[in-house]
């Protein structure tokens, strides 16, 4: 009975800490956190990018050119493109986590979003580049 009891004291204790992020890897609040900081980061730059997109309604290919060459919006445009797709892949990683239980199948999918992630933001950022700086 008191091997039942204490298993179940150290079980618990484990769960605990599973669940304040205190695990061996303690992996679960840092991912909280960047979850947290990556949405506060994207209001501003969401409503930035909306007000922007607004006021470049309707403008040609040059005007848009000529608005991304400026350092800041280029600058704040790639740093919503990197933290819209971190915080994506952080979000699609906690789905997977909490609905794939195969370990191997959960691996290889976290790496993929990973990847695709990485490699979409990379894709948009040289887009950026590439409409701000032709030739």
């Amino acid at each position: 009975m008191a091997e039942t009891t204490q298993h179940h004291h150290r079980s618990l204790r484990s769960n605990i800490a599973r669940a304040r992020g205190l695990g061996s890897a303690k992996e679960g609040v840092q991912h909280w956190w960047m979850q947290r900081v990556t949405a506060v980061a994207l209001i501003p730059l969401g409503l930035w990018l909306v007000a922007s997109l607004v006021r470049l309604a309707g403008a040609d290919h040059a005007a848009i050119a000529l608005w991304l060459g400026a350092p800041f919006n280029l600058g704040a445009l790639a740093l919503t493109v990197i933290a819209a797709y971190y915080h994506a892949a952080l979000g699609l990683q906690m789905v997977l986590e909490d609905y794939v239980h195969k370990k191997p199948v959960k691996f290889v999918l976290i790496i993929l979003i990973q990847l695709g992630a990485f490699a979409l933001a990379a894709a948009a950022i040289v887009a950026l580049l590439y409409v701000a700086f032709p030739g």
